[in-house]
């Protein structure tokens, strides 16, 4: 049903938007191979037009004219195309097992998160749900802290505990990394009731997807932010998809950049970094004035919503092939440096080729490092100087020894249970019970490790 609407309808001649973009320079095009000094130098300015227009909502329009440099082109080249392999070979890891549980990979969705980071600063709060790993990434993550954490290492960003995802990185504002649907809004809007309290001039990006936008969680937070005016900015990253089904099989009004009313939008071809660059810059200069304002990303994703989602039921393989040769966000970058002659082909290629060294040197690194430790199962859980950091200290004894001594501290439950003769009114059998989420019942913790 899904494929036969996408196929009829104008719906999949706007997944199918050429790459094509007006280019123009503002000086005369130089030869700068990427091994030149000068292939960094800012002195060059190009200037570009996004490939199609914003459509705005209740707000004045971004201009579609942006100036860059070579130095941006080829960071923007890099980055996604380490997201690429990244997302590439953790598909490869799931597949071996050893990457486990819920994994939901970016490729294809690579340009909002180039093109946000460029927008912002390190200050700013991203906040997101579950696709997680470029996100963290751009936020200045590394390749080992990616792969530790998907194989659940201890050198993982969540030290091998939160998984693909759970990831996080505090200290450059990124707030993780979401796994229930649409609960990150509220989150990241309670993030930017803290920077407006704060008066910091830094804004939040609570990103969340199409198949999200329904929740009614999102309209209460959109609704408090607006009524506050908090610098939060939710980003729609519609990739047409809510795992399996299509758009407008879950949305009366697909025009997510509306769904606010009251509350500005911007629709922006995702698969553009420019024009996610630029309609970030935009969105936080109208938050910290004005409040919230949704940006709808109009972007695609290669994979199946997660792994165990084959991603070619409810579309077809030339729908998602005709994205890639169309609209691909990597290909339209490489198309740019080579339209202005900043790079040959094959240093593009050569980057890819040391991209590709450096994901196949983390995942080994990754694979050298062990487990968390069985304490690790109780850090970062319980408040700190309530008490119960004393698991931390019971995991190392006998379960049985301990149990039995601390029964003994309550002779009202073992006077209960002589008078009734029945043993499930003993303390010892609730703390066994309590303690089965260990993995058995009263057996030493070092003897199962």
């Amino acid at each position: 049903m899904a494929l036969s609407h996408i196929a009829t309808s104008s719906s999949r001649s706007n997944l199918l938007r050429p790459l094509t973009a007006a280019l123009s320079c503002a000086s005369h095009p130089l030869r700068r191979p990427i091994s030149s000094s000068a292939a960094a130098d800012d002195s060059t300015t190009l200037t570009i037009e996004t490939s199609v227009p914003f459509t705005a909502h209740r707000c004045e329009e971004p201009s579609r004219t942006i100036e860059t440099t070579p130095k941006e082109l080829l960071t923007f080249f890099h980055d996604m195309a380490t997201m690429r392999r990244m997302e590439i070979a953790a598909d490869s890891l799931y597949k071996a097992k050893l990457i486990r549980g819920f994994c939901h990979l970016y490729d294809g969705q690579e340009a909002v998160a180039v093109g946000m980071e460029a927008a912002i600063t390190k200050k700013d709060a991203i906040i997101t749900a579950y696709r997680d790993h470029c996100i963290f990434l751009g936020r200045g993550g590394t390749l080992l802290q990616v792969f530790a954490e998907l194989m659940g290492r201890q050198a993982g960003c969540s030290r091998g505990k939160g998984g693909s995802m759970h990831f996080y990185k505090k200290d450059a504002g990124f707030f993780g990394g979401h796994g229930i649907v649409g609960a990150q809004v509220p989150l990241g809007c309670g993030i930017a009731f803290a920077q407006k309290y704060s008066k910091d001039e830094t804004v939040t990006f609570a990103l969340y997807g199409d198949g999200a936008a329904n929740q009614g969680q999102l309209f209460e937070a959109l609704n408090i932010a607006a009524l506050w005016d908090l610098p939060a900015i939710l980003v729609c990253e519609n990739n047409h998809y809510g795992m399996g089904t299509a758009e407008w099989r879950a949305a009366k009004s697909p025009a997510y950049y509306k769904r606010g009313d009251y509350v500005p939008g911007l629709k922006v071809d995702g698969m553009d970094a420019f024009a996610v660059k630029q309609a970030c810059k935009f969105a936080k200069e109208h938050a910290l004035k004005n409040g919230p304002i949704i940006l709808e990303m109009d972007t695609y994703r290669y994979h199946g919503h997660s792994m165990s989602d084959p991603g070619s039921t409810y579309r077809t393989r030339d729908e998602i092939s005709g994205v890639r040769q169309e609209r691909d966000p990597l290909e339209r970058i490489r198309k740019l440096i080579l339209a202005h002659d900043i790079a040959t082909e094959k240093e593009l290629k050569d980057t890819e080729k040391e991209i590709r060294k450096e994901v196949d040197e983390a995942i080994a690194k990754a694979k050298e490092i062990p487990m968390p430790d069985p304490p690790e199962l109780f850090t970062n859980i319980y408040v700190k100087d309530s008490g119960l950091e004393l698991l931390n200290v019971i995991i190392a004894y006998d379960l049985d020894e301990f149990i039995d001594e601390t029964a003994l501290l309550y002779s009202d439950s073992l006077d209960l249970q002589q008078q009734t003769g029945n043993p499930e009114h003993s303390l010892r059998h609730e703390l066994v019970l309590c303690f089965r989420f260990l993995g058995s019942s009263t057996t030493n913790w070092e003897s199962r490790a």
